[in-house]
């Protein structure tokens, strides 16, 4: 085990199958805005759910944004899931322009802009995998084809060699990224079942 966990609580999502699906695999999760207590955890976890500039916004308020960033770019490992890995990236053009965290290159837009008309928007349910980097910590090869939850409207972008896997909607869609302490799942690990658990697991452990 990697020691403590803890959950960025910004009001962007409900934590609790979170927090129970690191209980599952014997990890200690704590749901906190305490930047002390983010500083001291082995491990961060960025979820999210809602809209890109009214996130940013909560966590520049709360004076998060600073310490998610001295925090990643010192080494600790960062998973940000759905709207918490798009927040990772540079920017988004989510109802407006709104600057990201600024750890990841790449940008967020919208799935209208690439995939076919008479597709839903949001692209909600289970999708398959397509492992595209050999090399990932938390995405194994052998996770290539399995299904995965999603609920998005908007994917990144232009984020070149960080992507590690990808999901087809019509379109070939960024489903995870990774570049060295820095991860991301546009799909909820907590809502994959034993594959997500597969996903935590393996973040939850020092590569």
């Amino acid at each position: 085990m990697s020691g403590m966990t803890a959950i960025i609580n910004y009001d962007a999502g409900n934590l609790f199958s979170l927090v129970k699906s690191f209980e599952t695999i014997g990890e200690v999760a704590t749901v906190t805005l305490d930047p002390d207590v983010i500083r001291n955890a082995d491990c961060i976890v960025l979820p999210g759910v809602g809209a890109f500039g009214a996130a940013v916004r909560r966590l520049t308020e709360s004076g998060l944004c600073d310490v998610i960033k001295e925090e990643a770019r010192g080494g600790k490992r960062l998973l940000g899931i759905c709207l918490g890995m798009q927040l990772l990236f540079e920017g988004s053009s989510e109802f407006g322009n709104y600057e990201g965290l600024g750890l990841l290159k790449g940008k967020i837009a919208p799935i209208s802009e690439i995939i076919p008309k008479d597709y839903k928007i949001p692209h909600i349910g289970w999708n398959a995998l397509r492992v595209i980097r050999g090399d990932s910590q938390i995405i194994s090869p052998d996770l290539d084809g399995k299904l995965v939850y999603f609920v998005h409207s908007f994917s990144a972008r232009d984020c070149g060699d960080a992507v590690v896997a990808t999901t087809e909607y019509g379109a070939e869609i960024t489903a995870a990224v990774e570049q060295g302490n820095i991860f991301g799942c546009q799909f909820h690990p907590e809502k994959s079942g034993e594959v997500g658990l597969e996903i935590l697991r393996a973040f939850s452990t020092e590569g």
